[in-house]
């Protein structure tokens, strides 16, 4: 089988336009799947990250408020730096924009901002815990 590496080289140029970390792509028998996760990280955390991800999103569907979810999937830091005060707690007073926790994926920290002005109700996630895209983080009043 020869590897069509053109092909590949215009799948991953989609994975980067359409901002996507996983494209599949199927043409009969020949399958390719192009992503920017790592299988080894998939395949040494897969478990507790789907055990732990399930129960933060049971506990989350039973609070109602304004909900800030998670843009990418990565590890959530509540603070800047260990042992830095953290972004928000429960009971703060926040602004629309204003950066909530930071979302690493691949190397690169990415800063969640609140969708709208509120109170945090409730910290769903702790420091350091992976998340989902999607996943609600914090809870708004």
């Amino acid at each position: 089988m020869k590897i069509d590496k053109k092909l590949i080289k215009e799948l991953v140029d989609n994975l980067k336009e359409f901002s996507l970390t996983e494209l599949e792509y199927q043409d009969g028998q020949t399958k390719i799947k192009v992503s920017k996760a790592s299988k080894s990280i998939d395949s040494v955390k897969g478990n507790a990250v789907v055990a732990q991800n399930k129960s933060v999103l049971k506990s989350s569907d039973d609070s109602d408020g304004i909900r800030i979810k998670s843009p990418i999937i990565g590890t959530a830091y509540l603070a800047p730096e260990p042992g830095a005060k953290k972004f928000v707690e429960v009971g703060s007073k926040i602004k629309k924009g204003q950066t909530v926790m930071i979302v690493e994926a691949m190397k690169t920290m990415n800063h969640v901002p609140s969708t709208t002005d509120g109170e945090v109700k409730k910290v769903l996630v702790e420091d350091g815990q992976p998340v989902e895209f999607g996943q609600t983080l914090i809870l708004l009043k």
